[in-house]
């Protein structure tokens, strides 16, 4: 039978505990002269996978999700969610001990100036949030009368008594025929950014930066091959690599040695002193940045420049290897999602496969290719109502069989070593409704919308993220998230700066993977989403063009269900497109597939009926 190895249904929420545990903090915050204190979903990184030492959140309130706030006072509590968990957090929280909050509505900044009283001590732990985020809670602080007091060591640690061990995954050298481009060569860009910013040293708070530029990964996070590490880069000189020596094989010690000073995570403080000690010019990144690191540099006198990390741009743009490994990666991967398909048409109208079972069958169908290291994250598998909730994640007590009649959602992805997928796919169980095919062909409008785009160099995402929403704009309706993200290359499958979506952006370049995912959520009955990646690359010549031009090579390979499709209501360039994609997809993956699945991939990719 299917097996998931790389992820687990279990609810980890312990919604029963949270009264007790409170309590202990209230407790512990009394003893120190402290009215509340705010619970960040965070790591010294802003990580958004963490550790289960660093699961604070969770541990507190019950709530799971990867975002979230949670501030605790004397008499009363609230935990602050985005739109992607309102659900999922009232079924995870206690409702007699957290209000909950919707993060933007009511974000925590507001509720304090409400619930804080004249005079308060609101504490914080200045090593799990960024400078600007501790800014804005001390400007709520000031305006209802209170004061911003960091709280170190954390004080809800104090009462985490059974509190997991930090982790210790083994760092392993990332290598060059996968990089493209030698850890030497990348840190002496890095060091030439660092003179072009005037800056005497670059400070490396986000791990993924950290792997990207020393060509390392790592295991201490999960689905991302992250190992957590900081690191200073002088405009001359050697760099600093701060990571716990015990992760390190002699081999890999000694690589990294040749490039840097390789150093445990205790002398980052103390380095950061001596930076400040100097009078040194210091950048650091705006986004994981995090409050105490600044306060170490200024403290001892130095000077602070906030801003973007460099690294963030230079990773999102792929080299020639990386794309050649992304476009390997997503054949081997769609080979697998076409196997997982042709399965699931044939065992899903029984109606007795769970959405759990097809969770453990798309995750061995990648397994047999002997490549993967890893789920991108928690495979969404969604049926029916479920599938309307875009951040679904499936557990034992949830878990629901996919019936005759229904949509099945899922949204998965691969770690390979040449690169990370995403994918999605909606399909039809026995008889798709009108409504279904209707709202289907809409969202895959906007899809091609998308893919199809031709734009001038300098375009943002957010300039692009109306293609993806016309068709559905039309209809009166929408979708509640962003039309893509940015995807690294064996790293995080959500990485920055860019993105496709309502939110100011950076410019598109050639070289970066983004996703292209529009949906529909129809609460309480189904939700759609088609979701491939794309690179950004140079478009065709066009003739009289006043600017260069760029364009989207869609990457990911799978059949997008044709029963859901009502042809009628596509162009004949969306036509056109469609036949081409499944044209490539058969040419690719035919090849590839099992021998059973080849009967269903050619019907899968034909191309749509004459009207």
């Amino acid at each position: 039978m299917f097996e998931a190895r790389f992820q687990s249904f279990e609810d980890r929420g312990e919604r029963a505990a949270s009264t007790a545990r409170v309590a202990a903090l209230r407790a512990e915050l009394k003893r120190r002269a402290l009215d509340g204190f705010v619970v960040p979903r965070a790591d010294r990184h802003q990580n958004e996978y963490v550790p289960p030492s660093e699961e604070r959140l969770a541990w507190l309130t019950g709530f799971t999700g990867s975002a979230g706030t949670a501030i605790v006072l004397g008499e009363s509590a609230a935990v602050f969610v985005d739109g992607r968990y309102l659900i999922q957090v009232r079924d995870q929280v206690d409702p007699a001990v957290f209000a909950v909050e919707h993060l933007t509505d009511n974000p925590p900044e507001k509720w304090l100036e409400a619930n804080l009283r004249a005079g308060a001590k609101l504490g914080y732990d200045p090593w799990l949030h960024t400078v600007g985020g501790a800014e804005r809670l001390a400007k709520a602080c000031a305006a209802a009368g209170a004061s911003l007091v960091p709280a170190v060591p954390n004080p809800l640690d104090a009462v985490w008594t059974d509190r997991p061990a930090p982790p210790l995954g083994a760092v392993v050298l990332h290598d060059l025929k996968f990089a493209g481009e030698s850890a030497a060569e990348k840190l002496a860009r890095v060091r030439a950014e660092a003179v072009k910013l005037q800056a005497d040293a670059l400070v490396v708070s986000d791990p993924h930066n950290v792997a990207w530029a020393f060509n390392i990964r790592g295991s201490d996070v999960s689905h991302t091959p992250l190992p957590l590490a900081f690191a200073i880069v002088p405009k001359q000189g050697r760099a600093s690599l701060y990571v716990d020596g015990r992760k390190l094989t002699n081999e890999v010690r000694h690589a990294l040695e040749a490039l840097a000073d390789v150093r445990e995570p205790d002398a980052f403080a103390h380095d950061l002193g001596s930076l400040g000690a100097a009078k040194a010019a210091v950048r650091v990144d705006q986004v994981t940045a995090a409050d105490a690191l600044v306060r170490l540099v200024n403290d001892a006198g130095g000077k602070v420049a906030r801003g973007s990390d460099p690294i963030t741009a230079m990773k999102a743009i792929k080299n020639a290897v990386e794309i050649a490994g992304s476009r390997a990666a997503h054949a081997r991967d769609g080979a697998a999602v076409a196997n997982f398909l042709a399965w699931f048409d044939r065992e899903a109208p029984a109606g007795a496969l769970t959405e759990i079972d097809a969770v453990a069958a798309l995750e061995t169908f990648r397994r047999a290719t002997g490549l993967l290291k890893d789920v991108s994250f928690p495979t969404i598998s969604g049926a029916g109502p479920n599938g309307a909730i875009v951040h679904y994640r499936v557990t034992t007590a949830t878990n629901r069989k996919i019936a005759p009649g229904e949509l099945f959602l899922i949204d998965s992805g691969a770690q390979y070593q040449d690169s990370t997928t995403d994918i999605t796919r909606t399909v039809a169980v026995g008889t798709p409704t009108a409504e279904m095919r209707a709202r289907f062909t809409q969202v895959l409008k906007g899809h091609i919308a998308i893919a199809r785009a031709v734009f001038p160099d300098g375009t943002t995402g957010a300039q692009l993220d109306p293609f993806a929403r016309q068709h559905l704009w039309e209809a009166g309706i929408d979708f509640d998230h962003g039309t893509g993200h940015g995807v690294g290359s064996y790293l995080s499958v959500h990485e920055g700066p860019a993105n496709i979506s309502k939110r100011p952006g950076v410019a598109l370049k050639r070289g970066m993977i983004l996703s292209n995912e529009p949906g529909y959520y129809k609460a309480g009955s189904y939700g759609i989403r088609i979701e491939n990646l794309v690179l950004v690359t140079a478009a065709a010549p066009v003739a009289g063009a006043e600017k260069p031009l760029n364009a989207f090579e869609t990457l990911t390979l799978a059949p997008i269900d044709q029963r859901l499709i009502e042809p009628a209501l596509l162009s004949p360039a969306e036509r056109t497109w469609l036949d081409a994609y499944h044209a490539r997809v058969a040419a690719t993956l035919i090849p590839l597939v099992e021998a059973t699945t080849r009967p269903w991939l050619e019907a899968a990719t034909r191309a749509l009926p004459v009207l």
